[in-house]
């Protein structure tokens, strides 16, 4: 067995491959860890890359593109590890960047997850937006982070670099215990791709398990890699997702409650986009709206599964409050701010 696998999930991601592959090898270091490429049907030239200049890495090949949570489902499957780590490939490491990682990790078993300080590889000064310093929700299910709260990123001063307790820790970067990950069923392959870590990370809370950041790790992520965040395809999947994500992860008794209110604030942002200039990710929105009306009653069996093996229905770093009304309307625009 594998002490922990790296796992890489490649789609046409050769330039990305070519960049951080040299620094991911020179900076992984801890004992017993292994790089492994998981390709989900690539058309570019990175499976030729790879053969040409890092054979001796293991290369895990699927059949076609099954996204990000599929993909990952798959290749895991395949590998036999006490740790998983789900690594983007437009992700910059930094020397002992696992060793933190894992070293919270194996003296702290009650946590089943964790990532670490994320920063923009553009500008290294600053937090980048899919995960930052740890990841949490409203109780409308909005998301936000330490560092990163809707389009607003902090630059980093050392403000958040206490190992913390969070709500959910980022795709980009995230180490998880195998055992646990397969137990409480991997990534939902239905998301395809987005909130897909977070709807994983809820499980985790619900059933006792924590999540928490470690920032004395630190990576840089590019971001937008596979969608442009303009892009309807991400606001479709970004909102579908989202409600998906409520409807099957809510206690009963906010459930109604929460889906109302987002049915208003959906509509709102779709006639937001609509009258700035963004027609088709407006369209987007209301689409998204319509699939998770049809996808409910598939998702009810898992939504009853989670319920059953739920063992608290609080998380205390789900926030309690609004996160629009704090960030539009009271102008609190930092994650200390609003928590506070």
């Amino acid at each position: 067995m594998i002490k922990v696998a790296v796992v890489i999930l490649n789609w046409n991601g050769e330039r990305f491959l070519e960049q951080f592959l040299p620094s991911l090898i020179a900076c992984t270091t801890y004992t017993g860890a292994e790089i492994i490429i998981a390709d989900n049907a690539s058309t570019d030239g990175s499976l030729s890359f790879l053969r040409a200049n890092y054979p001796a890495l293991r290369t895990i090949v699927l059949d076609q593109n099954y996204g990000f949570a599929g993909g990952y489902n798959k290749a895991l499957e395949q590998i036999d590890a006490e740790y998983f780590v789900l690594l983007n490939s437009d992700v910059e490491v930094t020397p002992g960047w696992l060793d933190s990682l894992m070293g919270y990790m194996e003296v702290n078993p009650s946590v089943a997850a964790c990532q670490p300080k994320i920063k923009a590889f553009s500008s290294k000064n600053k937090f980048e937006h899919a995960g930052a310093a740890g990841g949490f929700i409203d109780y409308l299910g909005f998301p936000f982070c330490r560092g990163r709260v809707f389009a607003h990123v902090e630059e980093d001063k050392g403000q958040y670099d206490e190992v913390v307790d969070v709500f959910w820790a980022s795709g980009a970067c995230l180490l998880i215990r195998a055992s646990i990950y397969n137990k409480v069923g991997g990534l939902d392959e239905v998301f395809f791709a987005h909130m897909e870590e977070i709807d994983l990370c809820w499980r985790l809370n619900a059933r006792g398990y924590r999540v928490v950041c470690v920032p004395q790790s630190t990576v840089y992520h590019v971001g937008g890699g596979t969608l442009n965040v303009e892009s309807p395809r991400k606001t479709y999947l970004n909102f579908r997702n989202n409600l998906l994500m409520l409807y099957k992860n809510l206690p009963q008794q906010s459930l109604d409650f929460v889906l109302r209110w987002r049915k208003v604030l959906d509509y709102v942002a779709a006639a937001q986009l609509y009258v700035t200039g963004k027609k088709a990710n407006a369209a987007a929105v209301l689409q998204a709206r319509k699939d998770f009306v049809k996808m409910k009653s598939d998702f009810l069996a898992k939504r009853n599964d989670n319920l059953l093996h739920a063992t608290q229905t609080n998380c205390s770093e789900m926030l309690s409050k609004s996160i629009l009304i704090a960030y539009y309307l009271k102008k609190n625009r930092t994650y200390s701010t609003i928590v506070n």
